[in-house]
């Protein structure tokens, strides 16, 4: 069934955005004990380096976000990748295909600004993530960034030029 979804571009510091990440991070406390301790700096998020997309469902109420930065990461022979960050639907929205919905618009703005990979890190507490990417042609590559080398953290990447 499909549902209706306005993707927004926003600022990081957006409410909308700063909301919605503060509720990544307490399921991030939740399934890990802690929230995500990797740095973000919330210009990374700014055009032409970036993009940050808040999706708005039928009643305007934001229930999904995701992001991508540019990054210096190299994997699957990729020259140019950026990174996929805040991927997030709320508890309330999810089966309803926004996941994907997102998904598929980051990878299209990724590759308009020129990117010809995304790369992202998640970890196994989140098997209902990891098995969106891997549906979608994601492959696992090494762990990169700031939970290189932890036991739970996985990474995965796919070409999008």
């Amino acid at each position: 069934m499909d549902h209706d979804l306005e993707l927004r571009a926003v600022g990081y510091d957006h409410p909308d955005a700063v909301a919605l990440v503060a509720r990544v991070q307490l399921e991030y406390a939740e399934r890990y004990g802690s929230p995500d301790e990797g740095a973000v700096d919330l210009r990374e998020f700014d055009a032409p380096n970036g993009l940050f997309l808040v999706g708005y469902d039928d009643r305007q109420t934001p229930v999904v976000t995701g992001a991508w930065r540019r990054s210096s990461e190299q994997a699957l022979g990729a020259t140019n990748a950026a990174e996929l960050k805040r991927m997030y639907v709320v508890p309330e929205a999810r089966g309803r295909g926004f996941a994907r919905r997102i998904l598929a618009e980051l990878e299209a703005t990724a590759a308009a600004a020129g990117h010809d990979a995304l790369l992202l890190g998640t970890g196994t507490m989140q098997p209902e993530a990891i098995a969106l990417y891997l549906s979608e042609g994601y492959e696992e590559i090494p762990v990169f960034g700031f939970y290189a080398g932890h036991v739970l953290a996985r990474s995965y990447g796919k070409r999008i030029r």
